[in-house]
């Protein structure tokens, strides 16, 4: 989900300290604010983020994955099933529906917000709930659903196991328009070969983005990165993933005209 900066001092590329080594600068696609939550948020996060938030090592500064930790699908989620994460999570509406509506599948949310990441702690306590429940109160939690808090890239870099994906959702990352920001964007040929390390053979790589631009730079990473394939021939568009629900940024995107890009690679 994009997030614009509020103060231009904010996009200047913050320097981090790896153990060991020296000071040097990696853009990040994302950058960190003041953030509030909503009486709701709070209690979520309160109460139940324990429940689903990931308690993983850092190593350097707040988001950072300690190179020596490695996610444990197993014994996280109590058994071996099909693994789907999606970077970006937002405030949970695709993940949470896709946990809800796939119990034979476990799914990773990847937040770097807190808000977003409380927002989905609070979907996801209402995801069994009754729909003509208008009080809205907490159905049952999804044993399917874990979230962390992280740097993705690494997430992917070393904090999973290699192959060990079955899905990797990159829906509506921040487009960072302008051109002194395009480093900045998460879709790049190194975030391919992350993901292809990730990915099991036959995975799926899902991306979707509402800036036309952005769009063909994913296609162009997409279809230039090794050991994948579109699934719709060079060049080729996926249709709509019909695992996408209609997110409210989405919307926002498609009333103010801008066309949705779909895209879908595998992992060969």
């Amino acid at each position: 989900m994009p997030e614009t900066p509020s103060r231009p001092d904010e996009l200047r590329p913050p320097t981090e300290r790896r153990a060991g080594e020296n000071f040097f600068r990696r853009p990040l696609s994302y950058v960190r604010r003041t953030e509030r939550l909503t009486v709701g948020q709070q209690r979520a996060w309160d109460t139940r983020r324990l429940r689903y938030l990931v308690d993983v090592p850092r190593e350097h500064r707040e988001l950072s994955v300690d190179p020596g930790w490695t996610f444990d699908a197993l014994a996280e989620f109590g058994r071996q099933a099909p693994l789907v994460l999606e970077i970006g999570t937002g405030l949970g509406e695709c993940i949470v529906h896709a946990a809800a509506t796939h119990p034979e599948r476990d799914h990773l949310a990847v937040e770097v917000y807190t808000p977003g990441v409380a927002q989905t702690i609070v979907r996801a306590g209402h995801a069994g709930a009754d729909p003509a429940d208008a009080g809205g109160a907490p159905g049952q939690e999804l044993a399917n659903l874990r979230i962390m808090q992280v740097d993705a890239a690494e997430l992917l870099r070393h904090g999973l196991p290699e192959s060990s994906l079955d899905e990797l959702w990159v829906f509506f990352p921040d487009p960072w328009p302008k051109q002194r920001h395009h480093k900045r964007r998460l879709v790049s040929p190194e975030l391919a070969e992350l993901a292809a390390r990730v990915l099991r053979p036959g995975g799926r790589w899902r991306l979707a983005t509402d800036w036309a631009r952005y769009g063909e730079v994913m296609l162009k990473v997409g279809d230039a990165a090794e050991g994948f394939r579109n699934a719709y021939g060079p060049g080729g568009r996926a249709p709509r993933f019909e695992g996408r629900v209609m997110t409210s940024f989405e919307r926002k995107g498609l009333n103010a005209g801008r066309e949705i890009t779909d895209l879908e690679y595998v992992r060969v």
